[in-house]
């Protein structure tokens, strides 16, 4: 890459950092406000959940107490919860994807660095080895 390719590089990489600093507050306070909210099958299981997956809510119905089995009831919470933490994970990854570049996304959100900077190598040039 020559030195008006760099300079352009630079500049494209100037252009997102300004992009993602501009609207990183903002990003945040809606990354904060995320919620999910799913039900069992069923219906007698409703499970909400927060931006991370984590649990802030889970509401049984009354009639859910007429089949008193404990393991039915423990998988149904369980995949109730995991439906949740999809959607809040999907709302995350829709308010993050214009901040991240499309080709680094999916290592960002898996928390793969080995991805991110193998990424990052494959745009760097490749210094001429000495003839």
């Amino acid at each position: 890459m020559d030195i008006s390719g760099l300079r352009a590089r630079a500049d494209e990489l100037m252009s997102q950092w300004e992009h993602m600093r501009s609207g990183v507050g903002e990003l945040q306070q809606r990354l904060k406000a995320v919620s999910a909210q799913a039900s069992s099958d069923d219906g007698l299981v409703t499970a909400t959940v927060g931006p991370r997956g984590q649990v802030i809510k889970v509401e049984f119905d009354p009639r859910i107490y007429r089949r008193p089995n404990s393991r039915e009831l423990s998988e149904t919470v369980t995949e109730t919860i995991r439906r949740a933490a999809a959607k809040a994970m999907a709302e995350v990854e829709e308010l993050c994807r214009p901040f991240v570049p499309d080709a680094q996304f999916q290592a960002y959100m898996d928390h793969d660095l080995e991805g991110i900077f193998r990424q990052l190598d494959t745009e760097l040039p490749k210094p001429e080895e000495d003839r």
